[in-house]
């Protein structure tokens, strides 16, 4: 049984009926079956479904966003927005499949002799609850517009979203089996990967469950991509526009009230310009408004569970003991929900959980450096490795660290990281491996195929 709790009240939404064992391997048969039928339909004929999907989306936006606030606490634009984005990506994966699919002809002595991409056939997505929708299009536009078949073992605690997404499929007249959700356990998973319909596995998640499911597909010699933790570094040089800086990395912070991947969490900050970044940065994280998710004034919503917000507080905890210092919030709100404030420490240093762990929360750690070659090295000196930022007036320089200096696989020059369907997207080091997105990401579950004519 699984329950769908709303963070912000502690109350149950509703309650599914999980799969069973032979449910699961019901189910997994059937997308199995209908795979076969479906890579031998047209770009076209596929391109056009996703079209439909695409609409449906903008139609139902309102009621969607509605879903994600209560089962996770998204607030509602935020809501809206991402449901957008899930439009947007069916729509370029219905435009651009074809062509990033092509074959490509290699001269060889050979008559002919070409790389095709074929699809591999059914893919487990296992996907998280902070980007319900989004996380899940991202994975779904490009691998049945390849080809190949879906089913999703969504995160437990939003059961409603992970139906929703399957009912959406069907009615934009995807065949009846071509994307099934698979109401389980973490418990069951590995028996989902190891079944021999299933080909390879789309992971996105914390780190401790990558290595999990990549040791299990390892097992098996299937194929995984893995999109995990990150504990990204904004660097606030002290030629930065700083008012500006300031504003996008507070936006940054409390994106999806600071549980994303991606989310800016770690800023480092050149001296001469510290106490000016820091004045204005506590302002802009000052006013945001957390309450309720389905409220339109509000800014944040609760975390998504009571648990989850318990574990970022002890993080600030531990790092207080260690000598950190809390500059606004850094205390459970005397409210009903998984609520936490928009919180900053400063006086950040290594071996405490605000420097080497992943916050997910609102929760930013500010940490002065002297220059621009101590900022580089405190940005690179963590296990993570999804997303960067550097703030400078001196494009040259930026772009130069953004892409030589930093280690990580989205680098952004005055902006915060952010997720694009024309732009690959996963991190190195402990944030992952693989590719999503883009041309990238659509060929990540493709039998990569050379042709020979003699």
């Amino acid at each position: 049984m699984l329950r769908s709790i709303n963070p912000a009240t502690g109350e149950v939404v509703k309650t599914y009926e999980s799969h069973s064992d032979e449910g699961v391997e019901k189910i997994v048969n059937s997308v199995d079956k209908i795979g076969h039928h479906w890579r031998s339909t047209s770009f076209m004929f596929r391109g056009q479904l996703m079209q439909n999907l695409a609409s449906l989306l903008k139609s139902k936006k309102e009621e969607l966003a509605m879903l994600m606030a209560l089962e996770m606490g998204k607030v509602k634009r935020e809501g809206i927005a991402e449901v957008e984005k899930c439009a947007w990506v069916c729509e370029y994966y219905a435009a651009n499949a074809e062509a990033f699919l092509e074959n490509e002809p290699i001269a060889t002595e050979a008559t002919k002799s070409y790389v095709s991409y074929q699809p591999l056939g059914t893919i487990l997505a296992i996907m998280p609850w902070n980007f319900p929708f989004w996380q899940v299009f991202r994975f779904a536009a490009p691998t049945l517009m390849a080809g190949n078949t879906a089913v999703l073992k969504h995160a437990s605690n939003v059961p409603g979203c992970a139906m929703a997404i399957e009912e959406i499929f069907r009615e934009a007249g995807f065949p009846e089996n071509v994307c099934r959700t698979l109401l389980i356990s973490s418990k069951q998973v590995a028996k989902v990967i190891q079944h021999k319909a299933v080909k390879a596995v789309s992971l996105t998640g914390s780190t401790p469950a990558g290595k999990s499911v990549a040791a299990l597909a390892g097992a098996e010699l299937k194929k995984c991509v893995l999109e995990l933790g990150g504990s990204d570094p904004y660097l606030i040089l002290e030629d930065a526009d700083i008012d500006r800086a300031a504003k996008k990395c507070a936006a940054g912070r409390l994106l999806n009230a600071g549980q994303s991947c991606i989310g800016a969490k770690r800023f480092i900050v050149e001296e001469k310009v510290y106490a000016h970044f820091l004045e204005v940065f506590t302002h802009e994280m000052a006013t945001a408004d957390f309450g309720d998710p389905t409220d339109e004034e509000s800014t944040i919503g609760p975390l998504a569970r009571t648990d989850l917000r318990d574990e970022l507080h002890q993080q600030v905890v531990d790092s207080v003991a260690k000598g950190a210092e809390v500059i606004i919030g850094g205390e459970i709100p005397h409210r009903e929900g998984a609520y936490y404030p928009p919180t900053i420490l400063e006086n950040v240093q290594p071996g405490m959980p605000a420097y080497d762990e992943e916050l997910f929360g609102p929760v930013a750690s500010v940490i002065k450096v002297k220059d621009v070659k101590e900022a580089i090295q405190v940005a690179n000196d963590t296990v993570f490795g999804l997303g960067a930022a550097v703030f400078t007036r001196n494009l040259k320089r930026g772009e130069h660290i953004a892409e030589i200096e930093l280690e990580a696989g989205a680098c952004f020059v005055n902006d915060f990281v952010k997720s694009d369907p024309r732009l690959p997207f996963g991190g190195i080091k402990t944030s992952g491996f693989g590719r999503e997105l883009a041309e990238q990401g659509i060929k990540e579950f493709m039998n990569i195929k050379t042709v020979v004519v003699k």
